[in-house]
């Protein structure tokens, strides 16, 4: 929440480019509600300003923020806040992205946070910036600023009919006392003329003709390409390599090793070839010859961490939440239901792969990073080559998906320890096999429920097992003491009411890397909750949904046990609102055409509601997703067709991971190397796909990922529909179809 600016008038009168004065109102954005919690190397700014607007004489508005662009539409969506305003075109509000100075900004890209973060200190820095503007018009002309109103990017005096552009007032603006931030008047929202309104992307045009630069666009003078072949298995190092044939081919410039660094910026080290281009660097690793050690994590497989599960799975785990006592429950229930689901690892599979451009000179370094975590990136480049941060300069620039996996900085240790090393301009290059055999994982894990009914089909009690090889026993040094506290999300708070409820947690050892995926803990949680929740109604003999709704029972709200003092609770009466709407949508009541079946879910993640309906066919053990229908409330949506762009892909990505996806372990390195056998779906296979979206007037919440976690339940749900199989575990094989 943005606080009145602590702040002299240095701060925010300033010199514009042109040498005149500019208006620049500096406000506090956080790096994201629901950031992810990576990078706790990453040092968080003393300095409560970190955003800026800026306006000069020549009527530019600039706003400069510490965001990244991946693809989920910010540098649209955020000028279309301060331009609402500021009663002007969105269009005119230039994007300018903040240099990456940890002392003054907050960087950081993720947990779909962006927007929501950003909408009330963003509006008070507009409306702050208006006022003074009205303010310094209203003493040009010696009138009542009550008088005057602002529009059309100047104000205007309704009687007079006098009008100045805000560059005309700027430098009397930029003299005035700045608002108060808390009491500053906001415009009121029925008179939105931006926000709420479909909006085309600002970059779709240069993205579509090529014109948009992303990070492996990225060129200097002299710049050497460079690959680097990393031991296959997970911790393993080098132990001695041969490059006479590597050096041989033509455009090779160099071979050199690396050192592996951890565990907080995890690279595996290697052999490095550097080369005049991407091709000649990648022959030239082909013609390396290399022994490795490949240490202990070379016993490691999926079939080991399978019978880790089970093994954990057979004792009683770290209770985690105990309300009332589902042992006795169960002993007197109507009916009881058990079930197992479980998760493999899965890539990011980022259509850019990994690639960061170091260049390190005496004096100072200069990066440009396709990157969530900027100033992480900047602290691993200084701390590489010596210098001190503000000596490093990082372009952050666009890129080609995130989905967590750029909230890393391993592939910007390997970049500016080459870098440091050939003395010369370099871009680290990952291929796609890196990227998939490389990375970092969604953790793999596995889940048993139990579930009693009453005489009345009312939930009577719930039991939630999990182990998991947790995220946070990997990245927080503490980690391994409560790594529960991270991987249920929303299953810790289910909004199904039950006096019984019991959930306990054993953590999972690997040697797999893991980090944050596309909607973290909510992906699995998601599906083991709505996928179980269908099994109960199923066994009440009642209607998916109205089985949901009955449970769900009357309006109340529900605390976040997991984030108790700053997550909001969960509103079931907009969780079923979300429901009955992808329900109405979809014609839940209505028959379907022969062979085609229906199944819903419904889920809170990010402090968004979300509910799909899948419709699919099940013919000689395939699966045909023939039609998605969502609804989704994520607030005040600021650009719907935005909003609808986010969830489309959120399908999209969650019907890979569910159909397709699977990262699997043998003698402790990836089986899968490439898009033929970790395959995406074709154009063939993706549904018709309908977004509802909600039109709220609550404040912003999170859209990027918020759609996945419904598309896997809601989907096996039709699955069980069809076939009366149920799928428990993914992604879906044929034989769990037979």
């Amino acid at each position: 929440m943005a606080t009145a600016p602590v702040v002299n008038r240095r701060d925010f009168l300033k010199k514009s480019a042109a040498g005149g004065t500019a208006l620049v109102i500096g406000f506090y954005l956080p790096a994201g509600a629901h950031a992810q919690e990576a990078p706790r190397q990453e040092k968080k700014p003393p300095n409560p300003l970190n955003a800026w607007v800026r306006i000069t004489p020549d009527n530019r508005v600039t706003l400069i923020l510490g965001k990244s662009e991946m693809g989920q539409g910010i540098m649209t969506a955020l000028p279309m806040i301060l331009a609402e305003e500021l009663y002007l075109d969105w269009k005119s509000v230039k994007i300018e992205q903040a240099p990456t100075n940890p002392k003054i900004y907050d960087h950081g890209t993720g947990g779909s946070g962006s927007v929501a973060g950003s909408w009330l200190p963003m509006r008070r820095a507009g409306a702050a910036a208006r006022e003074m503007l009205v303010s310094a018009a209203a003493a040009r002309w010696n009138v009542n600023p009550n008088t005057c109103v602002a529009k059309d990017g100047g104000v205007l005096h309704g009687a007079r009919k006098n009008f100045l552009t805000y560059g005309e007032l700027v430098e009397d603006a930029a003299k005035l006392p700045i608002p108060d931030f808390n009491t500053v008047p906001l415009k009121n929202s029925d008179t939105f003329t931006i926000v709420g309104h479909d909006t085309r992307r600002f970059e779709a045009r240069d993205k579509a003709t090529g014109a948009a630069k992303f990070g492996i666009d990225s060129r200097m003078p002299g710049m050497q390409f460079a690959v680097i072949a990393r031991c296959p298995v997970f911790g393993g190092k080098l132990k001695s390599f041969d490059a006479a044939k590597a050096r041989a081919v033509p455009g090779v410039r160099d071979v050199i090793a690396i050192d592996p660094v951890g565990p907080g910026a995890f690279t595996a080290g290697g052999v490095v070839v550097l080369a005049d281009n991407s091709w000649a660097a990648m022959q030239g690793r082909k013609a390396l010859q290399i022994t490795w050690d490949e240490g202990p994590a070379a016993s490691e497989s999926t079939d080991s961490l399978r019978k880790q599960f089970l093994d954990n799975a057979a004792k009683p785990g770290k209770v985690v939440r105990n309300d009332g006592d589902a042992d006795a429950a169960f002993s007197g229930a109507a009916k009881k239901v058990e079930a197992t689901y479980e998760f493999p690892f899965a890539a990011h599979a980022t259509m850019e792969p990994m690639n960061c451009t170091v260049h390190i000179r005496p004096d100072g370094a200069e990066a440009w990073v396709p990157t969530q975590a900027p100033q992480w990136a900047q602290e691993i480049i200084a701390k590489v080559s010596g210098l001190p941060p503000e000596k490093v300069i990082v372009h952050t620039t666009l890129m080609g998906g995130g989905f967590g996996r750029r909230y890393q900085a391993d592939f910007v240790m390997e970049a500016a320890q080459v870098a440091k090393a050939s003395g010369k301009p370099v871009m680290i290059v990952w291929t796609r096999d890196d990227d998939m055999q490389h990375g970092f994982y969604r953790p793999a894990s596995y889940h048993h429920f139990s579930g009693s009914l009453d005489a009345k089909g009312n939930l009577a009690a719930w039991k939630h097992f999990q182990t998991s090889t947790s995220i946070d026993a990997m990245w927080n040094p503490k980690g391994e003491e409560a790594p529960d506290k991270s991987e249920f999300a929303t299953a810790a708070f289910i909004p199904y009411q039950t006096p019984n409820y019991r959930i306990e947690y054993t953590l999972a050892k690997s040697s797999v890397p893991r980090a944050w995926w596309r909607s973290v803990e909510h992906s699995t949680s998601g599906f083991v909750v709505e996928s179980f929740v269908d099994e109960l109604a199923n066994a009440a003999g009642a209607d998916p949904l109205e089985f949901r709704l009955r449970l769900i029972g009357d309006d109340r709200k529900i605390p976040d046990f997991t984030n108790p003092k700053e997550g909001k609770p969960l509103d079931t009466a907009r969780l079923k609102a979300v429901l009955r709407l992808a329900a109405e949508k979809a014609d839940w009541a209505k028959p379907l055409p022969k062979s085609v079946f229906r199944g819903i879910a419904g889920y809170y993640s990010f402090e968004s509601y979300t509910a799909a309906v899948v419709e699919a066919s099940v013919n000689a053990g395939a699966v045909k997703v023939r039609r998605v229908v969502y609804a989704v409330d994520c607030g005040r949506p600021v650009n719907p067709e935005g909003v609808r762009a986010q969830v489309e892909s959120a399908a999209i990505y969650g019907l890979s991971a569910t159909l397709h996806d699977a990262i699997t372990i043998k003698g402790g390195r990836v089986e899968q190397s490439n898009f033929d056998d970790y395959q995406m779906p074709r154009m063939s296979e993706t549904p018709k796909t309908e977004v509802h979206v909600v039109l709220s007037k609550e404040e912003p919440t999170g859209i990027g990922e918020p759609g996945l976690p419904v598309i896997a339940p809601a989907l096996c749900n039709a699955i069980y529909a069809a076939t009366k199989k149920r799928i428990r575990r993914l992604p879906i094989r044929s034989e769990d179809l037979a």
